[in-house]
């Protein structure tokens, strides 16, 4: 019933997306995001299943009472079936169009093996300079952490 639903959402135009958010979320959205890359610099995404643009970074909502290294822990793992290790805090980011406020963090993986979800089939590394369609907030967020890693400290 659930796949469904998320497929008809994916049709919707962007602006459906924007007006249900604010229509149903809190006025200040909290979230979590993770940015994980491999030892080639290349850049884990997730194909969710329902964005109009499919790829993005592995994110989630803050729930209530939660602290962030705790939801992007679970976020991953209710999506994949993984298990990823916080290596350090990269960034917080808001977002003035949708009240939004995103932690960001520096992950690896540590144990699991990826199964598909109802928000995500498929799980792919990019190139920073080769990404797919995505929002352009998460394509500048990757380039930054891309260039501002050093190898050694994040290895």
């Amino acid at each position: 019933m659930i796949k469904p639903l998320l497929r008809l959402w994916r049709l919707l135009p962007m602006w459906v997306h924007v007006l249900a958010a604010k229509m149903v979320r809190s006025r200040f959205r909290a979230a979590v995001a993770a940015l994980i890359f491999d030892e080639q610099g290349r850049v884990l995404l997730f194909r969710h299943t329902y964005r109009k643009f499919e790829w993005g970074i592995p994110a989630g909502s803050l729930e209530y009472h939660e602290q962030p290294a705790d939801a992007i822990l679970r976020e991953f793992h209710e999506e994949t079936g993984m298990q990823i290790e916080i290596v350090e805090l990269l960034k917080v980011v808001s977002a003035r169009e949708d009240h939004h406020l995103t932690v960001v963090y520096l992950c690896k993986i540590t144990g699991g093996e990826f199964r598909p979800s109802h928000e995500i089939s498929e799980m792919k590394y990019f190139h920073p300079d080769d990404l797919p369609k995505m929002l352009f907030a998460e394509k500048d967020l990757i380039r930054w952490a891309a260039e501002n890693r050093t190898t050694d400290k994040h290895r």
